[in-house]
């Protein structure tokens, strides 16, 4: 049977594995199934245990796990050297990092706090510009970037706040980095996932009404599963959408479309 995808043997970084139920998570276990080799990044020391447990009890294996702090330059750029360094070539990365002060997503959005505004901004949109621009060099042969995004982005979500705001600099960020990126064959678009129980969701107050509502309303009468949007990123990271770049694209079982 023909590979379609083409991504065995292909090296591409997972930034933002938290814990299983993390998006990145589904996305690392579709590409496992592609046969892809899989470089993950981690913040923290902690984050490091928490990563290497989730490989061994899976059976996984990573090409390679590098340290990478989104909110500090020289940290990113290092981590790319070493990841060129190392493997080479980079054929395509998931950024599936975001993050808000707990206090800036409760109350009214009025109330946010103007260092916390920045941290959202600069941990859950700025980083993919810098991530961008220090992988860049090390995607000689083109490639694709996938990162992750909500509705929130585009319409007030009560509870959302701070992050809606992040997410909507994100999904503009893409567009413009398209522009860049594309002289180079390097693609890049986001996935607007639907509500999914993942660390960053237990911030959001109003989230067990929206996935009720999302039951209720959407085409599908359903909530995404964590491995349907590993899928459809894997499809984005794949020759199969060599075409498409600066894209929104929604796996939210329709949701998005109802007035």
């Amino acid at each position: 049977m023909e590979d379609l995808l083409k991504l065995r043997g292909k090296n591409i970084v997972i930034m933002g594995v938290a814990n299983d139920r993390s998006l990145a998570w589904g996305v690392a276990r579709s590409l496992y199934k592609a046969g892809a080799n899989l470089i993950f990044t981690y913040r923290l020391e902690r984050s490091l245990g928490k990563l290497n447990k989730l490989l061994m009890e899976n059976n996984h294996s990573a090409q390679l796990i590098v340290q990478c702090d989104v909110n500090n330059d020289e940290s990113i750029k290092d981590a790319f050297q070493e990841i060129g360094k190392k493997v080479g070539t980079i054929h395509g990365i998931v950024h599936s990092v975001a993050f808000a002060n707990s206090e800036d997503l409760k109350g009214d959005f009025i109330n946010t706090s103007r260092s916390g505004y920045a941290f959202a901004q600069d941990t859950s949109s700025y980083s993919l510009i810098a991530v961008a621009r220090e992988a860049k060099p090390f995607m000689t042969e083109g490639g694709s970037i996938v990162t992750m995004s909500y509705l929130g982005a585009e319409r007030a979500v009560r509870g959302y706040n701070v992050m809606g705001v992040a997410k909507a600099a994100l999904e503009s960020s893409v567009k413009y980095l398209s522009l860049d990126l594309g002289k180079d064959n390097i693609r890049i678009n986001a996935i607007s996932a639907g509500a999914i129980r993942t660390l960053a969701a237990k911030g959001v107050g109003s989230f067990n009404e929206i996935l009720h509502k999302i039951e209720e309303s959407a085409p599908l009468k359903r909530n995404v599963t964590q491995e349907e949007v590993g899928d459809m990123t894997i499809a984005m990271l794949s020759n199969l959408s060599r075409g498409v770049t600066g894209e929104i694209i929604y796996v939210d079982s329709g949701y998005n479309i109802i007035g």
